[in-house]
């Protein structure tokens, strides 16, 4: 079964990786899991009190096919967990390794960014992380892939879901229907009444 562990930190963006884990679990089987740093419970910028499934010291590199890192404004602070060693050992697994928004900004600090094509928030909103990537990045309203590494900016949880989910192999008409659907409220015009 395609296992997807998302990486929660205290004061997560809660709506990055909802659509992303919802439809993955609820349309299309994939085993979804959380983890936080020592397992610790955590509260989401919108209040919702999250019990993981695990520590992040405890995940199973070998039992999941997609590591995602939630954005959360921990990842713009000095003494943000470090997930270096956990992100280089996935993506030498060959697994797919995702960031969103903030999550981008965790991923740049790895260095895993400094060689692939993907994007942010903004160039200069990685700058601070001492990240050597500049010449790579994408400054796209939706999700980078490239070599395994998934991206996208806060404003694209869509882009993002479609392309975590096409990355393990999940691409079908259903999931293009979804990602259209939720897409068409940025093309429609705005009704004044």
């Amino acid at each position: 079964m395609t296992t997807i562990v998302t990486l929660i930190t205290e004061g997560f963006a809660d709506w990055e990786t909802a659509m992303l884990n919802a439809v993955a679990r609820a349309f299309y089987g994939v085993e979804v899991r959380f983890a936080s740093p020592g397992g610790a419970a955590v509260t989401s910028m919108g209040g919702m009190l999250v019990t993981p499934d695990l520590a992040m010291e405890a995940i199973d590199i070998g039992a999941l096919d997609a590591l995602v890192i939630s954005g959360g404004t921990i990842w713009q602070q000095p003494g943000a967990p470090d997930v270096s060693g956990l992100v280089h050992r996935v993506h030498e697994a060959g697994k797919v390794v995702a960031g969103i928004c903030d999550g981008t900004l965790a991923l740049a600090r790895t260095g895993l960014l400094d060689g692939v094509a993907h994007t942010s928030n903004g160039v200069g909103y990685l700058a601070p992380s001492g990240y050597a990537g500049a010449a790579h990045y994408r400054d796209v309203p939706g999700a980078v892939r490239d070599s395994r590494i998934i991206t996208a900016s806060a404003v694209a949880p869509v882009a993002f879901m479609e392309a975590v989910l096409e990355e393990l192999g999940i691409a079908d008409e259903q999931l293009r229907y979804y990602a259209r659907m939720h897409a068409a409220q940025h093309t429609a015009p705005a009704v004044n009444p």
